[in-house]
């Protein structure tokens, strides 16, 4: 498999966190070991000393046309619509992101950045998503684009936004899990001390910030020893008996703590060890499918064809041999 180019774009005023996750994800320190090496590249509009908004500054010697042989073009952040701090994209930053999405480089917006992909048009008539705290700013803004402010990130076809801070890894880690298989995103996510992949597929939902309440400490503890046993059926009276709750409290915890329902946080979990384990380990289908709780082959069959739209020994043979 040849190398693939990353571009990621810095301005004048930028995070230093915001443009470390880019870095991090795919920069040639998590290389090697299961993980594939790519060729990151870090580029502005006006190339030079950076400012950062932690007092610092960055060395950035590429210009844009950088942006023109990338395979990933990364828009890690942008200045705050609120207070006055909004600022226009340069025409010619536009410009080149539009041309990188018409030659197939998919083009991706974390956090504020994705009011940048916005701001080009690339989003019109599609789901996006961005910072909650903005997510008001960015509606009035853009009425044109489908916003999505209560999921971590949104992938459609090619066009890739996340909600803010940490989503950003997050959105990363699928880009890499995308291309190159569970367990590349895992090693990279086990270096950075983060969960590989936080549950719910594309529709990752994230709750506004919550105090840890008791309820949700005996939840955290129960979704954690299903995760230890996948293979076992389980059912929502049953983990809502081990949580010491009634089904209806249960439920609503479960809710606001995952985003999503029993069944589907149980399948995405399922899913998640069935790829890891036709990825690395010579166990059959058949055994797979019993290891990670499917029952039978054809369940796992119908639910790969479903949500990965592959069969598991397609998935096998596309991620088993990765060239590195």
């Amino acid at each position: 498999m040849s190398i693939q180019t990353v571009a990621v774009v810095a301005f004048d005023g930028i995070s230093p966190f915001h443009l470390s996750v880019p870095c991090m994800v795919f920069g040639d320190d998590v290389a090697g070991a299961g993980v594939p090496r790519f060729r990151l590249v870090v580029c502005a509009a006006e190339p030079g000393a950076l400012r950062t908004t932690a007092g610092f500054t960055v060395q950035v010697d590429r210009g844009l046309a950088a942006l023109s042989r990338a395979d990933i073009v990364i828009m890690p952040s942008w200045h705050s619509p609120r207070e006055g701090q909004w600022q226009d994209p340069p025409a010619a930053l536009l410009r080149a992101l539009r041309a990188a999405h018409r030659r197939g480089a998919r083009v991706v917006g974390l956090c504020l950045g994705a009011f940048v992909l916005a701001e080009a048009g690339l989003l019109d008539g599609r789901p996006a998503t961005t910072h909650w705290a903005v997510a008001p700013q960015f509606a009035q803004r853009y009425p044109q684009v489908e916003l999505r402010a209560d999921v971590l990130y949104v992938d459609d076809a090619g066009l890739l936004t996340s909600a803010g801070t940490a989503a950003g890894i997050d959105c990363c880690l699928h880009l890499l899990r995308s291309d190159h298989g569970a367990e590349a995103a895992s090693q990279v996510a086990r270096r950075m001390v983060v969960a590989p992949h936080r549950q719910g597929g594309q529709a990752q939902y994230v709750e506004r910030p919550l105090p840890t309440s008791g309820a949700d400490h005996r939840l955290s503890t129960v979704l954690a020893w299903a995760q230890q046993h996948l293979e076992q059926p389980h059912t929502l009276d049953g983990l809502a008996q081990r949580a010491l709750m009634t089904r209806r409290t249960f439920t609503r915890h479960f809710r606001r703590v995952t985003g999503t329902t029993v069944g589907q946080w149980l399948l995405h979990q399922r899913l998640a060890r069935a790829r890891r384990l036709l990825e690395t380990t010579d166990r059959s289908v058949e055994q797979v499918a019993g290891d990670a709780g499917f029952g039978s082959t054809a369940s796992l069959r119908q639910q790969f064809a479903a949500v990965l739209h592959t069969s598991p020994m397609t998935y096998r043979r596309e991620f088993r041999g990765v060239d590195t």
